[in-house]
């Protein structure tokens, strides 16, 4: 029986449509398999020779031979229904699951549902549940944070910060800048394995600390150019000494607008003196509770992410000389980021959020 010669005949249209789903990089697995069987077996190949060169059953090769005869490319698309009462939910018990999820947990329960908590409670299956919640966009096992900016002249900086960024003045640089403070130099505990093909490259989860450092970091707005400088500190002393240096790169005939967030250090009576001694530098502060406004928060994230994040050394000055030659290799080619959100829209946006908790409070 297994070496039987089984042909199916095919005309020209079924068989294009067949060579289309064996060779699809998208289709699910089954669909290009059950294809390749049908377009064997109708290129002459035993039943024997179809299992060999797909590494399947007996049964199965004559169950969609089977399919197909019976109704064609169709059949072979879809699995008969499978036996028992299908599965079904009253709209009212949905309902429910909603109401009930929305409301969270009651005290003593945790801080969130999961489905397996809820689950015997409206008398239905953790799977359910989690249908859902996916149906419902309901997530309950995440959060976001936030912080509404509770600054009397927020506007007032928002406008100006948003105004360097979209219309920056002529004959002027604008830098973003700031610290990005207890950079720590940590060192796992046990050599890891490197990726290879089916293995995630693997790290162990504790570690050693050998000090930290801080990045005093300028991003020039419109090249996307960082400079850099590492301190043991971050007192209004290193500030100075990293803001002196980051002067002494700009042209004498530009000005220097330097967006900043509200950290004391940056107010010191020191470097409002070091101000009124350089005219041409200007300072812009964020609003409070607003580091999402200063650009340079982008970078130290994309330095975390692409450099920090599997830095294994043994030393700070490890640390250090990683950490600037990213930045060197970063400033070959710079990218800036592009300011998008217009003022308008983010008023919009803060004014709906402080809308809505107050409603909530």
């Amino acid at each position: 029986m297994a070496n039987r010669i089984r042909t199916v005949k095919l005309t020209e249209s079924e068989r294009a449509v067949l060579e289309e789903r064996a060779r699809s990089q998208t289709l699910p697995q089954r669909e290009v398999e059950r294809a390749r069987i049908v377009l064997l077996s109708a290129d002459g190949k035993r039943n024997a020779e179809i299992q060999s060169a797909l590494g399947v059953s007996r049964t199965k090769v004559q169950r969609w031979l089977d399919r197909y005869e019976e109704g064609g490319s169709e059949a072979v698309r879809t699995d008969l229904p499978r036996p028992g009462a299908p599965v079904t939910i009253t709209p009212e018990k949905e309902a429910e699951v909603v109401r009930r999820t929305l409301e969270g947990p009651p005290a003593g329960a945790g801080t969130h549902w999961s489905t397996r908590t809820l689950a015997p409670l409206v008398g239905v299956s953790p799977a359910s549940v989690g249908r859902i919640w996916k149906a419902h966009g309901l997530q309950p096992h995440r959060t976001k944070t936030f912080k509404l900016s509770n600054d009397p002249h927020f506007v007032e900086k928002l406008r100006d910060v948003v105004g360097l960024y979209v219309d920056p003045p002529e004959r002027a640089v604008v830098l973003s800048v700031d610290e990005k403070s207890q950079v720590q130099a940590l060192d796992r505990t046990q050599p890891g394995l490197p990726l290879k093909k089916g293995r995630a490259g693997t790290m162990t989860h504790d570690y050693k600390r050998h000090g930290t450092t801080t990045l005093f970091a300028a991003l020039n707005v419109a090249s996307g150019e960082v400079l850099g400088d590492c301190h043991k500190r971050h007192r209004h002393q290193e500030f100075l000494r990293f803001m002196r240096s980051v002067v002494k790169t700009v042209d004498r005939k530009l000005d220097i607008h330097v967006i900043l967030d509200n950290y004391a250090t940056h107010k010191h009576p020191k470097v409002k003196a070091w101000l009124a001694k350089n005219p041409r530098v200007h300072f812009h502060f964020v609003p409070t509770s607003s580091s999402w406004l200063n650009l340079v928060e982008r970078f130290f994230g994309e330095l975390s992410q692409r450099q920090l994040k599997r830095l294994a050394v043994t030393s700070v000055d490890q640390l250090i000389s990683a950490i600037m030659a990213y930045i060197d290799r970063r400033n070959v080619d710079p990218k800036p980021f592009v300011w998008t959100a217009s003022v308008q829209h983010i008023l919009e946006k803060v004014t709906k959020a402080r809308a809505t908790l107050e409603a909530l409070h």
